[in-house]
């Protein structure tokens, strides 16, 4: 649907724990939550926010088709015009379905599909991962989420447990690629290196063929360390050393490459809980 006359000039609600993609000249938002008093509120699943960055306008969107619930900490992403987004937690807990909208469209109309005839494993529900976008590939790392005691494994590092149900939580390592072109989910073999630590709410940048992750949390740690998995040949490169000052540990933080060898890295949460703006 397009948007309507009056919100031409409006902007989008402050939030967190929501999706941001460009694509071409416009940057797309999607989802997450506001804190209302003491409460987190799930915005809209059919508001498409799109900011115009020549114009400098925001323009709010009503989505149709296979709308998804709402919800923050899904991982979104934008490949061949098309928005993405994966897993994320909601009033049910957390999500492993997989969604997609054309961000091109010619109609005006912003419409949901949510991916189902897929072939392969999907990564167990979770939250707050991070996706790598490489040869119309989807590469997921991490996060937060839920599997069940035959589902552990050393790539988990648990948090809690309900021994009733055996459903365990905690923190993720593995890397999961969807193949957008033929629709199929892939565990790859890891083939080298040291892995990061379990963690979610870090983040992730391309230069290359080498997907980057920064920071993140693990219970109550935040951490700084900086490591690189070549997405060829799935070798981790252990932590990279950095010279020079190093950034402060903090987890829901941005990283974007800037030309071919640079890495963008601000704000986030401290390990105190404080909103860096650096």
């Amino acid at each position: 649907m397009a948007a309507d006359p009056a919100d031409q000039f409006c902007v989008a609600e402050e939030r967190s724990g929501h999706c941001a993609v460009v694509d071409g000249n416009f940057l797309y938002v999607w989802g997450g939550y506001v804190s209302i008093e003491e409460n987190e509120v799930y915005l809209p699943s059919d508001e498409l926010w799109i900011y115009d960055m020549d114009s400098g306008l925001w323009t709010m969107h009503l989505m149709e088709g296979e709308l998804p619930t709402s919800m923050s900490g899904s991982c979104g992403a934008s490949i061949n015009g098309k928005l993405y987004i994966f897993g994320g937690f909601d009033d049910r807990g957390y999500s492993n379905r997989l969604y997609y909208v054309n961000l091109r469209t010619k109609t005006g109309t912003y419409r949901w599909k949510k991916i189902t005839n897929f072939k392969g494993q999907p990564p167990t529900p979770r939250d707050k991962l991070s996706c790598w976008v490489y040869k119309n590939r989807l590469i997921y790392f991490g996060g937060y989420g839920c599997r069940r005691h035959n589902e552990l494994s050393d790539c988990f590092d648990v948090h809690d447990a309900f021994w009733e149900g055996q459903i365990f939580w905690g923190w993720h390592n593995d890397v999961h690629v969807f193949d957008t072109t033929t629709q199929t989910w892939s565990q790859p073999t890891i083939r080298g290196g040291d892995p990061p630590q379990p963690r979610a709410a870090h983040t992730c940048a391309v230069l290359g063929n080498k997907g980057y992750i920064f920071g993140g949390r693990v219970l109550q740690t935040r951490m700084n360390d900086l490591h690189c998995l070549n997405l060829d040949t799935w070798t981790w490169s252990g932590r990279i050393n950095i010279s020079g000052e190093k950034p402060r540990d903090r987890s829901w933080h941005t990283l974007t490459p800037i030309g071919e060898d640079r890495l963008f890295l601000f704000g986030g949460l401290s390990s105190d809980n404080v909103p860096l703006s650096e």
